[in-house]
């Protein structure tokens, strides 16, 4: 919204500087973007005419001007304008005056003394270009200020508001709230002081009332549309941004900037019967003013005659019902049409206008016939005609229901004490309706604002009014204890520290995702789908973590990282009969070589177990155990999941090769997920007794089928409760000669000691056997 300050200054006027009242509309919520002047900074330029021009003795360009500036004796100024005559008005520049850094001199120009300087456009920095002298009005008072005759200390100041601020889409509306803010006295709009001078009407039908609560117009007759619209009016559009089109259009326009209401003015002889308020019907264009044809929609509303559409409501007249210069009649309207239908439809035709910015947002329903008899007056004064009866249509307007204001809860929100009186001349000020009962109010807001609906939307009025900068900052006061921490529970922050540490990277990616990762990477045949996708490649929600870490390490790969090593702690969800989970979950992925460049260690890339070697130390000192297992991201022979006390909490693997050459990797890629809660929970830590005695080690190697596992040998063995066993480890795994085909030998380390005494012989040897006996049981065959 670009305005006026001096406008906006001729409806409340504040004790203000320009930068205060900036300053004032942004803490109130309406920030100011830009506040620009309207001239450059000058001086000693006055309103002068042309009293005599002679021709220059020496140069044929030039002429000898004799200017009246107010003075006792008129100045010769040397000229060479080609559109200066006798008798007109322009301004002249003093002796000292500085235009654009140049000062103005006494200086003889072919030999002729010349005391000053007729002025263009240009020369005073209100125009890029100009082709002579500014031409003034011929009742500009000569040796008057041309800043003050052409109101040059005037500022253009642009809000950028936000879409509930509807009502300060208009001058006045930003009057009223300037008024509100600073208790400045607010000026009255010009009563319209006309008389009905035709009997001629246009009767109107509105279909459907609840789209077109209001729709009011009138016939002018007789009108002079050549008419020059004034110097005053086009300043004011011009400093507002609009452009002057003619005298009816710049009416309207005028009314639109200075009330906010949209009105549009029909040529009165190209319509065709009455007028209707209509939806469109299937089959129906229209020609709108910018040239577009449009073919209507029939959720569009429109304006039609009896025998087509003539605008679309709401949004821009048509072309075909326009005024020009040769309208003599015009119907004028001004309608209130309700935002649910007019929003989104100029966004559906590719453009825009001022009207449906504003009638999208909401206008002042109670201002319908207002600003209709001012854009009247306004006709009829520029260009004449007289003014028909009123053809109103009055359907069921938006309610203004009451909303509660409870002095303790604005205490308790703005952590300020207001009293109840102050707070009422608060809401009057505010134009609302307020009636105390005790600590509780009943407001109703007024009619311009849509965006009073709750409790906490008046309690933001109170403090905008009362002023933010008067909220002082509080020191807040609570009680600060220590929350407890479970031990048995390992705290975010400690494993974000711990994959740090082993040289990951924490990640963030979107919880949107591809449809086809969810199918490639999770097998995932219904992923939970969004209704209104931001993007097309995020139109499901992720159920795995390891699409989101292989898209950054793409990125990575293209900026020639040659060493990737990622993790995420985020949410996976999953559609469940009748609802949705939501798990957390820790997710890795490495790629590269196992160790950073050095020349201590050879180079050589990761592997499966190198990330099994993290895993198992993000759990440590929790024993996992690992189950081959495929999974539809993972090779075949290389994919595990992740066991917990016999329990599934996650997967790990390489990725398969297939997903390598269709997401463009070039090595192996190697991942873990893992459920969160399993990783943060931990195991109590208790107390035991240290022995002093030594530890005995005894081996153990046995020879089982292929299909037997080591994990599964130890879980064994571990589970006897064998007397003694401190320790028990995998150590060696053979193949080969002396083992038979679909055979394999594994070597356990047995460790035995006593926390009481030093272990004999019997002893020990009792503890193996009984181990080589579980061992027996799972079709090992001990190894001599």
């Amino acid at each position: 919204m670009q305005f006026s300050e001096s406008w906006l200054r001729s409806f409340v006027n504040p004790s203000l500087s320009s930068d205060e009242l900036a300053h004032l509309l942004t803490m109130a919520g309406l920030e100011v973007e830009a506040m620009n002047a309207v001239a450059p900074a000058f001086d000693k330029v006055v309103v002068a005419q042309v009293l005599t021009m002679d021709k220059h003795a020496d140069a044929d360009r030039l002429n000898v001007l004799t200017v009246d500036i107010g003075q006792a004796e008129p100045l010769n100024i040397v000229c060479g304008a080609q559109n200066v005559s006798v008798g007109m008005k322009a301004p002249c520049a003093l002796v000292g005056a500085k235009l654009s850094g140049i000062e103005i001199k006494q200086a003889k120009v072919r030999g002729v003394a010349s005391f000053g300087m007729m002025c263009s456009e240009k020369e005073l920095g209100l125009a890029e270009e100009s082709q002579g002298l500014m031409e003034l009005a011929v009742d500009a008072v000569v040796g008057q200020s041309i800043r003050e005759h052409l109101d040059l200390d005037d500022h253009q100041i642009t809000l950028k508001l936000t879409p509930n601020r509807s009502d300060c889409l208009s001058l006045y509306g930003i009057a009223r709230e300037v008024s509100a803010l600073t208790g400045s006295p607010l000026q009255a709009l010009p009563q319209a002081d006309f008389k009905q001078g035709c009997d001629r009407s246009c009767k109107v039908r509105v279909a459907p009332s609840a789209a077109c609560p209001r729709y009011a117009g009138r016939v002018i007759a007789g009108v002079n549309a050549t008419s020059a619209t004034p110097a005053w009016m086009v300043q004011r559009l011009e400093r507002c941004g609009l452009r002057s089109i003619s005298a009816l259009v710049d009416v309207t326009n005028y009314v639109l900037l200075e009330l906010g209401q949209p009105l549009h003015a029909f040529d009165l002889n190209k319509l065709n019967g009455d007028i209707e308020v209509r939806f469109a019907r299937a089959g129906e264009s229209l020609k709108l003013l910018n040239e577009q044809v449009v073919n209507l929609q029939e959720d569009m509303l429109i304006i039609a005659d009896d025998m087509q559409p003539i605008a679309l409501a709401g949004v821009m007249g048509g072309a075909d019902s326009a005024v020009d210069d040769t309208t003599t009649d015009i119907f004028l309207e001004s309608a209130f049409f309700a935002p649910g239908v007019i929003v989104g439809k100029s966004r559906r035709l590719g453009f825009g206008s001022d009207s449906s910015f504003r009638f999208e947002r909401g206008v002042d329903f109670a201002a319908t016939k207002e600003a209709l008899n001012r854009a009247t007056q306004l006709i009829l004064d520029i260009c004449g005609g007289q003014a028909g009866v009123v053809s109103e249509v009055l359907g069921e307007l938006p309610a203004r229901n009451p909303v509660k204001l409870r002095l303790p809860r604005i205490e308790r929100v703005l952590g300020v004490s207001l009293e109840g009186q102050e707070i009422a001349q608060m809401l009057l000020r505010l134009g609302m309706i307020a009636q105390q009962k005790g600590d509780e109010f009943s407001v109703i807001p007024p009619s311009y604002r849509f965006d009073i609906a709750i409790e906490e939307d008046l309690i933001e009025e109170v403090a905008r009014v009362h002023g933010y900068e008067q909220i002082q900052a509080v020191p807040p006061q609570a009680r600060m204890t220590m929350l407890p921490l479970a031990e048995g529970q390992r705290p975010l922050a400690r494993l974000r520290q711990a994959l740090v540490l082993r040289d990951y990277q924490e990640a963030i990616t979107y919880a949107f995702v591809d449809e086809e990762w969810e199918c490639d990477l999770s097998g995932n045949a219904e992923p939970v789908t969004l209704k209104n996708p931001i993007a097309s490649q995020m139109s499901v929600m992720r159920s795995s973590l390891l699409g989101g870490l292989l898209a950054v390490l793409r990125s990575n790969l293209a900026r020639k990282e040659p060493r990737v090593r990622l993790f995420e702690i985020g949410a996976c969800f999953a559609a469940e009969p009748g609802s949705y989970a939501q798990h957390e979950r820790v997710t890795g992925l490495v790629y590269g070589t196992a160790l950073p460049e050095q020349w201590g260690v050879a180079a050589r890339s990761v592997d499966f177990y190198d990330v099994k070697a993290d895993l198992e130390a993000l759990f440590a000192p929790i024993l996992l155990s690992f189950l081959a297992s495929p999974h539809p991201a993972s090779h075949p022979g290389r994919s595990a999941q992740v066991l917990l006390h016999g329990q599934v909490v996650g997967w790990i693997g390489e990725l398969h090769p297939k997903w390598l050459q269709q997401y463009g990797i070039p090595q192996t890629v190697v991942w873990f997920e893992v459920e969160l809660d399993a990783l943060i929970s931990a195991d109590v830590p208790h107390a035991s007794e240290i022995s002093k005695f030594p530890r005995v080690r005894r081996d153990l190697a046995v020879v089982v089928d292929e299909s037997v596992t080591a994990q599964s040998l130890l879980d064994a063995m571990l589970g006897s409760n064998t007397s003694y066993v401190a320790e028990i480890a995998l150590f060696d795994l053979y193949r080969g000669k002396g083992v038979g085909d679909g055979k394999k030998s594994l070597a356990f380390r047995v460790l035995l000691q006593d926390t009481q005494k030093t272990l004999i012989d019997s002893e020990i040897e009792q503890s193996i056997v009984r181990l080589a006996a579980v061992l027996q049981q799972h079709g090992a065959q001990l190894r001599i």
